[in-house]
């Protein structure tokens, strides 16, 4: 029974809240911020919890009021209002009691790059990377390009982008993926349609309490960097490409004048890309157990095709086709599609965990 379910939550709260008025823990700093955030966590479950068991005692009083002459048509009415309530509130109750993604409020790395197509491949980078910058401005994030590669067109060969914000990963970790573009390039004259594709990496923004990666594992190499920036790029040893050695995982950085603002990028980048390549291999694990695969991530799973001729944008994990492709990419309404892939990852979640 659900209500059973939430009982450990409730005495869980409980608990904290008279070890938080402790004398001992209001001295202890750590132990206080420990317990100050697991009550915040709690918080929302608790609140849901407490208006449930409340909902559930008020039917039960209303039912034993029916026989009552004077009391029975106003426990009708009561019950009117107050049966509808507990379906709403036991599906709310189901979605909190999901083991929460640890890296959901984190801030993200994003990286597009070309896939097939050559510089129809790079023009789409380009109009992916617009259109995730609009859909970060509608969240209110803030957008940052850590690294960018020109084409000869003016597109791109690869942008990452640092973006911050409430809940950013929660949000765009379903992007990881091949995305295919079908349309019409502007340099073909006979009007036929070409396929491209770009691929996308979502990865958390990771703390050195996460993932410390030793000296002795990274290798760093200096050089020249080249293309734009005048001479100075000539003269000095600013670029940076950095490698780890285990994994063989490489960034290289030149979009700094100073070399330890690239190797400071470059490092922030590479734990990015090494915690992601650990925490893909540990869900990949757990995936063969399980078969929910919305969400992780996999970089080589087409996941998206967006069709110009058609107006149509389809994503392939839920057989999502919307006909609103120039509005979604023009003005940033990923949401469109996002929200439909969270409600069937949390549906598949819920079936897994017999909710």
């Amino acid at each position: 029974m659900l209500k059973d379910k939430l009982q450990p939550f409730l005495d869980r709260y409980n608990k904290i809240s008279e070890l938080l008025s402790d004398e001992k823990i209001t001295q202890d700093i750590k132990k206080l911020t420990e317990l100050s955030k697991e009550q915040s966590d709690l918080q929302k479950i608790v609140d849901k919890a407490n208006e449930y068991i409340q909902t559930l005692e008020n039917i039960e009083e209303n039912k034993e009021l029916l026989s009552d002459k004077e009391l029975g048509e106003l426990a009708k009415e009561e019950l009117k209002e107050l049966e509808p309530k507990v379906p709403i509130l036991e599906e709310e109750i189901k979605l909190l009691l999901l083991p929460k993604d640890p890296n959901d409020d984190k801030n993200i790395y994003l990286e597009i790059r070309a896939g097939t197509g050559g510089d129809e491949a790079s023009l789409f980078v380009a109009d992916l990377f617009r259109a995730y910058v609009r859909y970060a401005e509608n969240k209110k994030w803030k957008v940052e390009i850590v690294s960018q590669s020109e084409s000869d067109v003016g597109g791109y060969k690869e942008i990452i982008l640092l973006i911050k914000g409430e809940s950013v990963y929660s949000r765009l970790k379903y992007e990881g993926g091949t995305h295919r573009v079908q349309r019409i390039p502007s340099t073909e004259s006979q009007g036929r349609v070409h396929t491209s594709a770009v691929t996308v990496a979502v990865m958390p923004e990771v703390s050195d309490t996460q993932i410390e990666i030793p000296a002795d594992e990274i290798k760093i190499d200096v050089m020249r960097a080249g293309g734009a920036g005048g001479q100075h790029v000539n003269k000095t040893e600013s670029a940076v490409r950095m490698t780890h050695i285990p994994t063989g995982i490489q960034v290289s950085m030149q979009d700094e004048r100073s070399q330890q603002r690239n190797k400071d990028k470059a490092l922030a980048i590479l734990k990015a890309r090494v915690f992601e390549k650990y925490e893909s291999e540990r869900l990949a694990k757990i995936a063969d157990t399980r078969k929910s695969q919305v969400g992780s991530g996999d970089r080589s799973g087409r996941i998206r095709t967006y069709n110009y001729p058609q107006n149509r944008i389809t994503d392939h994990r839920i057989n999502l086709t919307l006909y609103r492709l120039e509005a979604i990419m023009s003005e940033g309404l990923f949401d469109e599609i996002i929200d439909p892939l969270i409600a069937h990852y949390q549906g598949e979640a819920l079936k897994e965990a017999g909710l």
